[in-house]
């Protein structure tokens, strides 16, 4: 693509100085970013994926729950019983690095095959690279795409060249895999706070925020990081949202444990019209047990008011969300599934006695129920462009003992939903 803007012609000739890949940097890659497979025999037999070596082990789930270090190399594995000799995966790996006044991030895609008994061999190819400027604007540099004949949006094609192209939300969506360890920022970076923290998000959406908005610095500054996280999981603008609440919270300094419960209640004042300016509200001593007040209130006010509207939305919900019916997946003891109408969403609310009853209305918002032999467990907020899990809550807004597990099981199911998107 020919640079046709100015931030675009700077960024074509400054990326000319930028330096090559060092040989730590890559060897570094392929100690930390790879997945290693202790690959296990129905003997017993471990063999290293990473160095070759191979050692007896004791009972299958033993191994798989304890045995994850090789005691020739260290490395961690993922022990696997299996009779597969030849394993491939592909990885990504970030830089942070910066070249004049820009910020670049450089995406690396590291590839391994490891066959049992031999040394990996290992390939990596730098595959993008984003340009952020001083005024966090940026331009894209990257490889072609294989676009057809595959379902994989990154098949990158690795013989092209790394150059300016037009931008493409496919390039927001690679992973950003393994952040490098080392980070070089411009004085802009360091000047909002950013000491390394990525709070949870791809480093071009944080960083683009920390450059443009002042308000995010001083979330970080005034040591609230996690309602930072909060925000932006669920879409930065909704800053105008909270703001007057939490210039109250700052001066008052007041600690938010809990950013989403906080930003749930500050929701719930602005319904029932409570002053957002006033730390007798915005700065309650007991945040759950207001909070819950609250949530109570607006059940009693709203149940009857869903009860008769639901039949009026169904359709405009399953014009939205239908795609995603059908959808659920389990570890075998957590069974999660999609909700499928306004009535579920309206009855999962009441039940778990939390706001997820109005949640319906939220076109980005995918709700899931997860549940033990029938019984109601927590409750998942998905953001559907994200791809993230914005919330998981159990009854009263309490997380419960299988909080993380449920977390995990939805993190490692994302593909699925994923597929309905694209499908």
């Amino acid at each position: 693509m020919k640079p046709i803007t100015k931030l675009q012609k700077r960024v074509v000739e400054v990326s000319k100085r930028l330096p090559k890949l060092t040989k730590t940097q890559i060897e570094w890659a392929y100690d930390n970013v790879i997945d290693h497979i202790g690959r296990r025999t129905d003997k017993g037999k471990i063999t290293c994926t990473k160095c070759g070596h191979a050692w007896q082990g004791h009972g299958e789930l033993i191994s798989t729950l304890c045995e994850h270090a090789c005691p020739h190399c260290n490395a961690d594995l993922k022990i696997v019983t299996i009779n597969k000799r030849v394993f491939k995966g592909s990885y990504y790996m970030t830089i942070i690095s910066k070249c004049q006044e820009f910020q670049v991030l450089r995406t690396l895609m590291v590839n391994c095959i490891a066959k049992v008994g031999q040394l990996p061999q290992y390939t990596h190819s730098e595959v993008m690279q984003r340009w952020i400027a001083p005024d966090g604007k940026h331009c894209t540099f990257a490889r072609l795409r294989q676009t057809m004949g595959t379902i994989y949006f990154d098949s990158w094609i690795y013989h092209t060249p790394l150059e300016l192209r037009q931008e493409n939300d496919v390039y927001n969506r690679i992973p950003t895999g393994v952040i490098y360890h080392k980070q070089s920022l411009t004085s802009e970076l360091k000047r909002t706070g950013y000491k390394k923290n990525l709070f949870g998000q791809k480093p071009l959406q944080l960083f683009k925020i920390l450059l443009t908005d002042s308000r995010a610095e001083t979330l970080i500054k005034s040591g609230y990081s996690h309602l930072l996280e909060r925000i932006i999981n669920s879409g930065w603008t909704k800053i105008e949202n909270y703001w007057a609440s939490i210039r109250i919270a700052i001066r008052n300094k007041y600690k938010i444990e809990d950013a989403t419960l906080w930003c749930d209640y500050i929701d719930l004042l602005r319904f029932f019209s409570k002053d957002l300016y006033n730390a007798k509200y915005v700065c309650p001593s007991d945040l759950t047990k207001d909070h819950d007040q609250y949530v109570a209130k607006k059940v009693k006010v709203d149940t009857q008011l869903e009860i008769e509207k639901h039949l009026e939305k169904e359709d405009e919900f399953r014009l939205v969300k239908e795609k995603f019916f059908g959808l659920m997946f389990s570890d075998g003891t957590i069974n999660i599934r999609v909700l499928e109408s306004v009535a579920e969403i309206v009855a999962e609310g009441i039940a778990m006695h939390h706001c997820v009853g109005s949640y319906y209305t939220k076109e980005d918002s995918l709700i899931l129920s997860a549940s033990i032999d029938g019984k109601r467990i927590e409750t998942i907020e998905i953001s559907i462009s994200q791809l993230k899990v914005i919330q998981s809550r159990g009854v009263c807004n309490k997380n419960t003992d299988y909080h993380d597990q449920i977390i995990e099981l939805v993190n490692k199911n994302i593909p699925l939903i994923q597929q309905r998107m694209i499908a």
